[in-house]
């Protein structure tokens, strides 16, 4: 009579693949378990705002040069107060565009000088209109009269002021002695045009 086949290899192959299978899971857990980090994490938030370029209107606005009976030899003369009430630093220019409303062309024949506030007595700004020179006595014309460039970027006759800073100008515009009879009850508009940029970067 042959050997009846035991029953016994299935089962040991079967306990001998759930070792393996056992040991497989063992194994994966460490490794798992070998690759835990200790970690950390930090947020910090920036806050960003810009600058302000703002020239004060207030006291541009208190330029007066208005009259209306000039005679030749005549000159006007009013002080300004350039103020900068922004954060940064600015450069300003400052132009003119005059009309003749009745076609006399007065514009042609009056002049504009500029000049900083004066040496001899500042505390009266401009009654000796003997600061420095800002611009030269200069034909108004259509739009002749002005100092600095309103183009971006620095240029020649550009007048920088810091932050909360100002400065006082003195303007006088003037009527020739020698204007004729052809000018008589003439009448002539002119905007005074203050820009201003910033210098920073510029």
């Amino acid at each position: 009579m042959g050997t009846l086949p035991t029953r016994t290899a299935p089962r040991r192959r079967r306990r001998l693949l759930l070792a393996l299978a056992a040991l497989a899971m063992a194994g994966l857990a460490a490794g798992q378990l070998s690759l835990a980090l200790f970690t950390d994490q930090e947020t910090v938030a920036a806050t960003f705002g810009t600058g302000s370029i703002i020239l004060d209107d207030v006291k541009i606005d208190a330029l007066i040069l208005s009259t209306g009976a000039m005679m030749p030899g005549d000159t006007i003369t009013d002080d300004v107060v350039v103020e900068n009430d922004g954060t940064a630093q600015l450069r300003y220019a400052m132009s003119t565009a005059t009309t003749d409303p009745d076609a006399k062309a007065l514009r042609n024949v009056l002049t504009l000088t500029v000049k900083t506030i004066d040496v001899t007595t500042p505390g009266t700004p401009c009654d000796n209109f003997d600061g420095t020179s800002v611009l030269a006595a200069t034909v108004l014309g259509p739009a002749t009269a002005a100092f600095g460039n309103p183009a971006a970027g620095a240029n020649a006759g550009d007048r920088v002021l810091n932050a909360g800073a100002n400065e006082t100008l003195c303007f006088r515009v003037s009527l020739p002695s020698g204007t004729g009879n052809a000018y008589q009850s003439a009448t002539a508009v002119t905007t005074f045009t203050f820009d201003a940029e910033q210098t920073a970067n510029n």
